[in-house]
């Protein structure tokens, strides 16, 4: 049985024919169900959520569903961007549907960076590009969000800007209302570009309740 065949993870859903929203050309975006943190304004909490349905699938079955947008991505230097919930709670998976695919998509992965190294090691060499999710880097100020401590996330981010291309590294810091002000942004801004990111998306987070959910 070919290991492609053995790996599994959970998938909620995905999302085709994206533009410019997660990488490159056209994208198609994958969501996993799992996440280690509990933000308080979460865009997907289906992902987390227990009775979430999902369907646990292998590479190849993954690969069968997406391989329809093949001349979409090749035509418009797209591919496939994971997210979630949390991509790397599954580095296995990443890199056995990286192996199948062909070599021209891009893979992205979209995450909070939250996990342990050896989970963003393993997928370091199966991976075009990162968009790190940062929420805030004060302590006190992602705990108060997330219900977690961040020190794993700036200590992977430290250590990923040391080995993978930097400008293929981009780090989201969001202006979340009652969370954090706009010099909160401002000093994770100048915290970034100290640990060596270049390129950072600032913006500001809209309450999922005013916005539409792409997957429900």
């Amino acid at each position: 049985m070919e290991k492609s065949d053995i790996i599994t993870a959970p998938i909620v859903t995905y999302a085709r024919h994206r533009i410019q929203s997660d990488g490159d050309g056209v994208t198609t975006l994958v969501c996993f169900h799992g996440c280690p943190l509990r933000c308080k304004m979460c865009i997907n909490p289906f992902s987390y959520e227990s009775d979430t349905k999902y369907t646990q699938m292998t590479p190849s079955m993954l690969y069968e569903k997406l391989k329809i947008d093949n001349l979409y991505f090749l035509a418009t230097g797209g591919g496939v961007t994971f997210g979630g919930g949390e991509p790397l709670l599954y580095p296995g998976f990443i890199m056995e549907f990286r192996n199948i695919c062909p070599k021209e998509w891009r893979i992205g992965i979209e995450t909070s960076l939250n996990v342990p190294w050896k989970n963003v090691e393993k997928v370091i060499d199966s991976t075009d590009f990162f968009v790190i999710d940062t929420k805030d880097t004060d302590p006190d100020i992602y705990k108060a969000y997330t219900g977690k401590d961040n020190t794993q996330m700036l200590d992977n981010l430290k250590k990923l800007v040391g080995i993978f291309p930097i400008d293929s590294i981009t780090a989201r810091v969001p202006l979340i209302t009652n969370y954090n002000t706009k010099e909160d942004n401002e000093r994770s801004i100048e915290l970034l570009k100290n640990i060596g990111v270049k390129k950072i998306d600032s913006f500001k987070y809209i309450d999922p309740k005013n916005r539409l959910n792409l997957f429900k």
